[in-house]
């Protein structure tokens, strides 16, 4: 029952983010190119607060809980599991006062409207999987800028999303580039549950009537830590966390 009556809700979601995505994309190239980096911030900020109401079409809602413990004015490490990518605009939204920025994958840089354009201007990073040398050098460029401006980044050590919930063991390389080249930064693991369940029929139709949850456990202070130390305790608390 729950799939037949996501057929037109669905649609109606679907032809609603595309609207959202081609209305902001010359929202953000003014706003950047007219007004620079706080205006088009803003813009983004403003997008992805539609793209979350608008899954409430899906009766979708959202609980974000510990914001209240992240540090103001340093950078920080964002460091999540990944369920889908119904993950994306909550943090964008939900965590606007720290600036995020995302390690992405290259292919996102082009061809999707505001999606694209926000990859390659807002300070984020696009990696080439196939290319660890390309992958490492922008990182750590992402890793400097966010270390100097104190904005967040966040970074999905799955790397790619795990479609029932269960937890992928998390790649080392990008955590490492990050903890060298952001040193007055914090480690912040947010475990997401449910997220998954958007796309549990794949991407049409889409699950109905989730609550989304994103927790954020005790941030890190990359200066208190070893590398191996930090990660381990990142991935533990992240994944302890997650409810299948």
């Amino acid at each position: 029952m729950e799939k037949l009556i996501s057929y037109p809700l669905s649609i109606l979601y679907y032809a609603l983010f595309l609207f959202w995505l081609v209305l902001f994309h010359p929202i953000q190239w003014i706003c950047y190119n007219l007004f620079g980096y706080n205006a088009h911030r803003i813009s983004v900020f403003v997008l992805n607060w539609f793209l979350v109401r608008n899954t409430h079409i899906l009766g979708t809602t959202y609980s974000f809980k510990g914001r209240e413990k992240l540090p103001k004015n340093v950078p920080l490490i964002i460091v999540a599991n990944h369920q889908s990518l119904y993950d994306i605009p909550a943090i964008i939204w939900f965590m606007r006062a720290w600036h995020p920025k995302f390690i992405s994958k290259k292919e996102l840089g082009k061809g999707i409207p505001s999606v694209s354009y926000n990859l390659r201007k807002g300070g984020s990073a696009l990696i080439d999987r196939k290319d660890p040398k390309q992958a490492l050098g922008e990182i750590k460029k992402c890793g400097e800028f966010i270390n100097k401006n104190n904005y967040s980044v966040t970074i999905f050590p799955e790397g790619t999303r795990s479609k029932t919930g269960v937890p992928k063991p998390f790649s080392v390389n990008g955590l490492k580039m990050l903890y060298k080249f952001a040193p007055d930064a914090y480690f912040v693991p947010i475990t997401i549950n449910n997220s998954w369940k958007m796309t549990k029929f794949g991407q049409f139709p889409l699950g109905l009537g989730n609550k989304i949850n994103f927790q954020i456990h005790e941030p890190l202070k990359i200066s208190d830590f070893s590398f191996e130390e930090i990660f381990e305790k990142t991935e533990k608390t992240i994944v302890d966390a997650i409810k299948i």
